[in-house]
């Protein structure tokens, strides 16, 4: 398929870029950060073109449904949407770093997607309890939220180097923005990602009701995404309420984005009624 063909091409500029990005951090090149920046834009219009492309195939097959509805179809749609709100990141805050921990999580998760021997990229029919108005309002919303968290998870990261290096002897992490500003990119992403990720619990709550007819079944994915959303919400409620900033939000960063991999890569080795999720 065509549509395959552009994506997988995709995931090797991906690739490309975040060897820019990291390039441009360790060897100080300003031209290779702007490189990192155009491929990461080259990599965003494939991943856009490829989505597209599959949306369309999908008709030409008689199928007709949005490329949403599998493992494959969904880590597509979070690599491109992570590599959006990156790249407004990095035109907001004029500091391309971010992007050698950005840019890698969308490779390996295409990577993963294309490669895998247990993710098929082949275009099916959507089984019954898929055939619905609401699947387009809780992928997109889920994913924007992980896509958020993503890039929360990797500023977590370089927050934790830059706060080791308090003499600010390392030259490789002066670059990196400065703690408190690491500190509020983490914060607004964090806020950004809880938004969407509660609107795409409430969507999925509908959906499931009009699907099973229950809003709520205690299924693998619905009880760790509702993990993952209190882990969050605790973050979100210790830094407005208990003033917690920086190591103590960043540690917490990094497990609720754990969570968020077991939420959507754990659980579906666990029977539930998402299990068509898996593959």
């Amino acid at each position: 398929m065509t549509s395959s063909i552009l994506l997988s091409i995709t995931t090797f500029i991906y690739g490309a870029a975040a060897v820019f990005y990291l390039a441009h951090w360790i060897f100080k090149k300003e031209l290779l950060g702007k490189l990192g920046t155009w491929t990461a834009l080259i990599g965003v219009a494939g991943n856009i073109g490829g989505i597209i492309l599959r949306w369309v195939e999908s008709y030409q097959m008689g199928i007709g449904h949005a490329p949403l509805s599998n493992m494959y179809e969904s880590l597509v749609f979070f690599s491109g949407t992570l590599v959006i709100i990156y790249l407004i990141i990095e035109r907001k805050t004029r500091n391309s770093i971010i992007g050698g921990f950005a840019t890698p999580i969308a490779f390996l998760a295409m990577a993963y997607a294309s490669m895998s021997p247990n993710i098929s990229d082949r275009i099916e029919p959507l089984i019954p309890a898929l055939k619905s108005n609401w699947l387009i309002a809780h992928v997109i919303t889920c994913f924007l939220g992980y896509s958020a968290f993503a890039i929360a998870f990797g500023i977590s990261i370089m927050y934790l180097a830059k706060q080791k290096d308090v003499q600010g002897t390392s030259n490789m992490l002066s670059r990196f923005p400065k703690a408190m500003v690491l500190d509020e990119l983490n914060h607004q992403m964090i806020m950004f990602g809880f938004l969407f990720l509660s609107i795409g619990i409430i969507t999925g709550s509908v959906w499931a009701n009009s699907a099973w007819g229950s809003y709520w079944s205690w299924d693998p994915k619905e009880t760790w995404s509702l993990i993952t959303w209190f882990i969050y919400a605790t973050l979100l409620h210790a830094r407005m309420m208990r003033g917690w900033y920086g190591k103590r939000i960043a540690y917490l960063s990094i497990f609720g984005f754990m969570a968020v991999l077991f939420t959507y890569f754990g659980v579906n080795l666990l029977p539930g009624l998402h299990s068509y999720g898996s593959f």
